[in-house]
């Protein structure tokens, strides 16, 4: 009989401390997710200024301009990290394009405010860089801790699941360095 209250006690103790981990390594893994968010967010303050610092000079690129505000709503409005990552592989791709056209255009180029906002577009792109890494890194061990005998056991149970990677398309800006030297 004390032999089977010894045993349901530690089963009891391992499963308070398998849920504890858990939590903690969930909570990293949200706080990682709200520092992409944070450097997300920085982008989106920036695209307004770069678009309006390029209608300056290539008034008639409107299709494009729409087309990166649009991208940036959608990226704004997405409500999970899946949803998010294809809306954010659209902006990547919609700003690529933004640049494209500012190759044509060597007024633009020389602009001081154009290339102030460049450079703090790369900067910010660095750092939601980090973040993924950081984000990706949390993620892999949360998932892996779900998925190890005997934690698969009971995660579900307790409502743990899996997260989703964050990766960037790798023709995206994240992909590849953002060309800020003309």
């Amino acid at each position: 009989m004390i032999y089977a209250l010894i045993i349901l006690a530690l089963l009891i103790l391992w499963l308070i401390v398998m849920f504890n981990s858990l939590v903690r390594s969930r909570n990293r893994v949200d706080e990682a997710w709200s520092d992409i968010e944070v450097q997300l967010k920085r982008r989106y303050d920036l695209i307004p200024n770069l678009v309006n610092t390029v209608k300056g000079y290539a008034g008639h690129e409107k299709e494009l301009f729409e087309k990166v505000t649009n991208a940036r709503a959608a990226a704004m409005a997405a409500p999970n990290p899946s949803a998010k990552l294809a809306a954010e592989n659209q902006l990547s791709q919609t700003i690529r394009s933004l640049f494209a056209v500012a190759e044509n255009y060597p007024d633009l180029k020389a602009n001081q405010n154009f290339l102030q906002l460049q450079s703090d577009l790369t900067d910010t792109e660095d750092k939601i860089q980090a973040s993924r890494r950081f984000y990706n890194g949390n993620v892999r061990d949360f998932n892996t801790k779900l998925q190890t005998f005997p934690t698969n056991l009971f995660a579900g149970m307790l409502g743990f699941s899996v997260k989703p990677f964050f990766d960037i398309d790798e023709k995206g800006v994240e992909g590849q360095p953002v060309n800020v030297q003309f």
